[in-house]
């Protein structure tokens, strides 16, 4: 049996695991479309209360696709190198980063959606 046979038994959902963080925990779950192309679900979920001290979860979804890996691990790595670098420009200047220490990148969002 070939993975695809695999996908028609279980239509849709391939894998899943869950990360608490704190209040948050995030879903990571692989799916496969109808023609059997994969994509990511990243979930957040948090656990909200209301006046009444009814809760409920509050939960935002992002959908990656697989053409798009390699660019949204690129643009993680890119967001998590400038935070170790702000990090480690605050603990030089006592707690306090500063945004000219830092790397930026001016990003136009009208190009977002071009290759």
């Amino acid at each position: 049996m070939d993975d695809f046979e695999k996908y028609d038994e279980r239509p849709g959902e391939l894998f899943t695991t869950p990360v608490k963080a704190g209040k948050r925990t995030y879903f990571f779950d692989v799916k496969a479309t109808r023609d059997g192309e994969l994509y990511l679900t990243i979930t957040e979920s948090k656990k909200r209360f209301d006046r009444e001290g009814k809760f409920s979860y509050e939960k935002h979804k992002i959908f990656l696709y697989q053409e798009d890996f390699d660019k949204f691990l690129s643009g993680m790595h890119e967001a998590l190198d400038f935070i170790a670098a702000s990090d480690s420009s605050a603990a030089k200047n006592g707690g306090k980063g500063r945004a000219e220490d830092a790397r930026y990148s001016d990003v136009d969002f009208d190009e977002l959606g071009g290759e």
